[in-house]
Protein backbone atom coordinates (compact mmCIF):
# COMPACT_ATOMS: atom_id res chain seq x y z
CA UNK A 1 0.00 0.00 0.00
CA UNK A 2 1.46 3.68 -0.76
CA UNK A 3 2.06 6.11 1.70
CA UNK A 4 -0.69 8.84 0.93
CA UNK A 5 1.11 11.99 0.90
CA UNK A 6 -1.33 14.65 -0.96
CA UNK A 7 -4.70 15.01 -0.30
CA UNK A 8 -7.00 17.12 -3.14
CA UNK A 9 -10.86 18.56 -2.93
CA UNK A 10 -13.27 19.47 -5.02
CA UNK A 11 -15.24 22.34 -3.81
CA UNK A 12 -18.89 22.74 -4.52
CA UNK A 13 -21.09 20.46 -3.37
CA UNK A 14 -18.34 18.85 -1.80
CA UNK A 15 -17.65 21.14 0.91
CA UNK A 16 -21.01 22.83 0.61
CA UNK A 17 -24.28 22.51 -1.20
CA UNK A 18 -23.95 25.34 -4.22
CA UNK A 19 -27.48 24.90 -6.10
CA UNK A 20 -29.31 27.43 -3.50
CA UNK A 21 -25.76 29.89 -3.02
CA UNK A 22 -25.88 30.10 -6.82
CA UNK A 23 -29.58 30.58 -7.32
CA UNK A 24 -29.52 33.76 -4.60
CA UNK A 25 -26.38 34.86 -5.83
CA UNK A 26 -28.18 34.82 -9.92
CA UNK A 27 -31.45 36.42 -8.89
CA UNK A 28 -29.67 38.97 -6.25
CA UNK A 29 -27.36 39.68 -9.43
CA UNK A 30 -30.08 40.43 -11.77
CA UNK A 31 -32.34 42.40 -9.00
CA UNK A 32 -28.49 44.99 -8.50
CA UNK A 33 -28.46 45.34 -12.66
CA UNK A 34 -31.89 46.37 -12.66
CA UNK A 35 -31.36 48.91 -10.33
CA UNK A 36 -29.09 50.82 -12.41
CA UNK A 37 -29.94 50.05 -15.91
CA UNK A 38 -33.86 49.70 -15.54
CA UNK A 39 -35.76 46.04 -16.17
CA UNK A 40 -34.92 43.33 -18.28
CA UNK A 41 -36.14 40.25 -19.22
CA UNK A 42 -33.91 37.25 -18.35
CA UNK A 43 -36.57 34.44 -19.28
CA UNK A 44 -37.00 31.05 -17.81
CA UNK A 45 -33.52 29.44 -16.16
CA UNK A 46 -33.54 27.42 -19.05
CA UNK A 47 -33.36 30.41 -21.39
CA UNK A 48 -30.57 31.13 -19.52
CA UNK A 49 -28.58 27.93 -19.33
CA UNK A 50 -29.07 27.98 -23.45
CA UNK A 51 -27.62 31.61 -23.59
CA UNK A 52 -24.92 30.66 -22.19
CA UNK A 53 -24.33 27.56 -23.70
CA UNK A 54 -25.16 29.58 -27.05
CA UNK A 55 -21.69 32.18 -25.67
CA UNK A 56 -19.81 29.01 -25.04
CA UNK A 57 -20.57 27.87 -28.59
CA UNK A 58 -18.92 31.32 -29.76
CA UNK A 59 -16.32 31.39 -27.56
CA UNK A 60 -15.01 28.16 -26.27
CA UNK A 61 -12.43 29.70 -23.54
CA UNK A 62 -15.62 30.66 -21.52
CA UNK A 63 -16.14 27.03 -20.91
CA UNK A 64 -13.61 26.97 -17.99
CA UNK A 65 -13.41 30.73 -17.89
CA UNK A 66 -16.39 31.43 -16.35
CA UNK A 67 -15.30 34.93 -14.77
CA UNK A 68 -15.09 36.06 -18.40
CA UNK A 69 -18.54 34.17 -19.34
CA UNK A 70 -20.63 35.88 -16.55
CA UNK A 71 -18.88 39.24 -17.02
CA UNK A 72 -19.87 39.02 -20.90
CA UNK A 73 -23.33 37.99 -20.10
CA UNK A 74 -23.48 41.15 -17.74
CA UNK A 75 -21.82 43.05 -20.66
CA UNK A 76 -24.32 42.25 -22.83
CA UNK A 77 -27.14 43.57 -20.84
CA UNK A 78 -25.54 46.61 -20.14
CA UNK A 79 -24.28 47.06 -23.73
CA UNK A 80 -27.83 48.38 -24.96
CA UNK A 81 -27.62 50.94 -22.45
CA UNK A 82 -27.22 54.84 -22.47
CA UNK A 83 -24.43 54.67 -20.19
CA UNK A 84 -20.49 56.29 -21.16
CA UNK A 85 -18.19 52.93 -22.43
CA UNK A 86 -16.09 53.91 -19.42
CA UNK A 87 -19.39 53.20 -17.03
CA UNK A 88 -20.68 49.91 -19.46
CA UNK A 89 -17.07 48.49 -18.21
CA UNK A 90 -17.55 49.79 -14.26
CA UNK A 91 -20.65 48.13 -14.11
CA UNK A 92 -19.94 45.47 -15.36
CA UNK A 93 -17.55 44.85 -13.02
CA UNK A 94 -19.49 45.87 -9.98
CA UNK A 95 -21.68 43.23 -10.96
CA UNK A 96 -19.18 40.24 -11.56
CA UNK A 97 -17.95 41.40 -7.68
CA UNK A 98 -21.48 42.17 -6.50
CA UNK A 99 -22.24 38.29 -7.65
CA UNK A 100 -19.13 36.68 -6.56
CA UNK A 101 -19.26 37.61 -3.21
CA UNK A 102 -22.92 36.12 -2.72
CA UNK A 103 -21.21 32.87 -4.38
CA UNK A 104 -19.02 32.77 -1.28
CA UNK A 105 -21.60 33.08 0.76
CA UNK A 106 -21.95 28.92 1.65
CA UNK A 107 -22.88 26.89 4.32
CA UNK A 108 -20.08 24.05 5.10
CA UNK A 109 -21.45 20.76 5.64
CA UNK A 110 -20.98 19.54 9.18
CA UNK A 111 -17.33 18.16 10.01
CA UNK A 112 -15.85 19.58 6.95
CA UNK A 113 -13.69 22.01 8.85
CA UNK A 114 -12.65 19.48 11.57
CA UNK A 115 -11.98 16.85 8.78
CA UNK A 116 -9.30 19.39 7.24
CA UNK A 117 -7.85 20.70 10.45
CA UNK A 118 -7.29 16.76 11.17
CA UNK A 119 -6.04 16.15 7.83
CA UNK A 120 -3.50 18.78 7.80
CA UNK A 121 -1.40 17.69 10.40
CA UNK A 122 -0.29 14.76 8.52
CA UNK A 123 -1.12 15.58 4.78
CA UNK A 124 -0.58 18.25 2.13
CA UNK A 125 -3.90 19.52 1.27
CA UNK A 126 -4.77 21.34 -2.23
CA UNK A 127 -7.70 22.12 -3.51
CA UNK A 128 -8.63 21.48 -7.54
CA UNK A 129 -12.27 23.13 -8.52
CA UNK A 130 -14.07 23.75 -12.07
CA UNK A 131 -15.74 26.68 -10.23
CA UNK A 132 -14.70 30.18 -9.07
CA UNK A 133 -15.12 29.70 -5.24
CA UNK A 134 -11.65 31.14 -3.35
CA UNK A 135 -10.94 29.08 -0.51
CA UNK A 136 -8.39 31.02 0.94
CA UNK A 137 -11.14 33.91 1.40
CA UNK A 138 -12.41 31.15 3.93
CA UNK A 139 -10.99 30.42 7.49
CA UNK A 140 -10.18 27.16 6.38
CA UNK A 141 -8.38 28.20 3.52
CA UNK A 142 -5.36 28.23 6.19
CA UNK A 143 -5.30 24.19 5.69
CA UNK A 144 -4.13 24.15 2.43
CA UNK A 145 -1.37 24.55 -0.03
CA UNK A 146 -2.44 25.39 -2.92
CA UNK A 147 -5.90 26.08 -4.90
CA UNK A 148 -6.26 25.26 -9.07
CA UNK A 149 -8.81 26.64 -10.73
CA UNK A 150 -10.05 25.68 -14.20
CA UNK A 151 -9.17 29.19 -15.53
CA UNK A 152 -5.65 28.13 -14.33
CA UNK A 153 -5.28 25.23 -16.50
CA UNK A 154 -7.69 25.85 -19.05
CA UNK A 155 -9.51 23.33 -18.99
CA UNK A 156 -12.32 21.03 -16.58
CA UNK A 157 -11.97 17.96 -14.90
CA UNK A 158 -12.14 15.23 -15.83
CA UNK A 159 -9.65 16.54 -17.91
CA UNK A 160 -6.05 15.99 -16.66
CA UNK A 161 -4.70 19.44 -16.18
CA UNK A 162 -5.89 20.20 -12.62
CA UNK A 163 -4.47 16.63 -11.35
CA UNK A 164 -1.05 16.98 -12.67
CA UNK A 165 -0.36 20.31 -12.11
CA UNK A 166 -1.34 19.14 -8.50
CA UNK A 167 1.45 16.11 -8.64
CA UNK A 168 4.28 18.39 -9.92
CA UNK A 169 3.60 20.45 -7.01
CA UNK A 170 5.69 18.17 -5.37
CA UNK A 171 9.15 16.89 -5.97
CA UNK A 172 9.06 13.22 -7.14
CA UNK A 173 5.41 12.82 -6.11
CA UNK A 174 3.81 9.66 -7.65
CA UNK A 175 0.00 9.41 -8.91
CA UNK A 176 -0.57 6.68 -6.49
CA UNK A 177 0.29 8.95 -3.94
CA UNK A 178 -2.48 11.26 -3.47
CA UNK A 179 -5.98 10.77 -2.84
CA UNK A 180 -8.78 13.09 -4.31
CA UNK A 181 -12.06 13.58 -2.29
CA UNK A 182 -15.03 14.97 -4.95
CA UNK A 183 -18.79 14.29 -5.34
CA UNK A 184 -18.77 14.29 -9.05
CA UNK A 185 -18.68 10.84 -10.61
CA UNK A 186 -16.90 11.65 -13.54
CA UNK A 187 -15.12 14.99 -12.74
CA UNK A 188 -14.07 13.65 -9.40
CA UNK A 189 -13.93 10.15 -9.46
CA UNK A 190 -13.24 9.10 -12.87
CA UNK A 191 -10.87 12.07 -13.68
CA UNK A 192 -8.57 10.85 -10.78
CA UNK A 193 -8.88 7.07 -11.71
CA UNK A 194 -7.44 7.63 -14.79
CA UNK A 195 -4.14 9.07 -13.94
CA UNK A 196 -3.79 6.03 -10.82
CA UNK A 197 -4.87 8.49 -8.12
CA UNK A 198 -6.84 7.17 -4.93
CA UNK A 199 -10.74 8.69 -5.84
CA UNK A 200 -12.75 9.09 -3.08
CA UNK A 201 -16.49 9.78 -3.60
CA UNK A 202 -18.33 12.07 -1.52
CA UNK A 203 -22.01 10.35 -1.60
CA UNK A 204 -23.75 13.66 0.19
CA UNK A 205 -27.05 12.18 -1.23
CA UNK A 206 -26.83 8.60 -0.94
CA UNK A 207 -27.03 8.10 -4.49
CA UNK A 208 -26.05 4.51 -6.57
CA UNK A 209 -22.72 4.39 -7.87
CA UNK A 210 -23.43 4.80 -12.21
CA UNK A 211 -23.10 1.50 -14.26
CA UNK A 212 -21.01 1.84 -16.93
CA UNK A 213 -18.44 3.94 -15.11
CA UNK A 214 -15.65 2.42 -13.36
CA UNK A 215 -15.76 -0.01 -10.43
CA UNK A 216 -17.66 1.56 -7.31
CA UNK A 217 -15.11 3.49 -5.21
CA UNK A 218 -14.55 4.15 -1.65
CA UNK A 219 -17.27 6.79 -0.52
CA UNK A 220 -18.89 8.59 2.54
CA UNK A 221 -21.90 10.46 3.37
CA UNK A 222 -20.37 12.30 6.59
CA UNK A 223 -17.51 14.62 6.79
CA UNK A 224 -16.88 13.56 10.55
CA UNK A 225 -16.00 10.54 9.19
CA UNK A 226 -13.59 10.90 6.24
CA UNK A 227 -10.51 10.61 8.69
CA UNK A 228 -10.87 7.29 10.01
CA UNK A 229 -12.17 6.21 6.24
CA UNK A 230 -8.43 7.49 5.57
CA UNK A 231 -6.62 5.67 7.98
CA UNK A 232 -8.68 2.71 7.84
CA UNK A 233 -7.76 2.14 3.52
CA UNK A 234 -4.15 4.45 3.00
CA UNK A 235 -2.43 4.25 6.46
Amino acid sequence: MNRIKLITFDLDDTFWDISPVIIKAELSTRDFIEKHIGKQEWGSMSDFLSYRQDLISQDPSFEWDIKALRKKIYENKIQSTDLSDDKKISLTNECYEFFLKLRHDVNFYDGVYMAIERLSKNYSLGVLTNGNADIFSFEIGKFFDFSISSVDVKSNKPDKAHFVEAKNKYKDLRYEEIVHIGDHPVNDVVGASNLGINPIWFNGNDKDWPEGSISEPIQFNDWNKVTKLIEEHYE
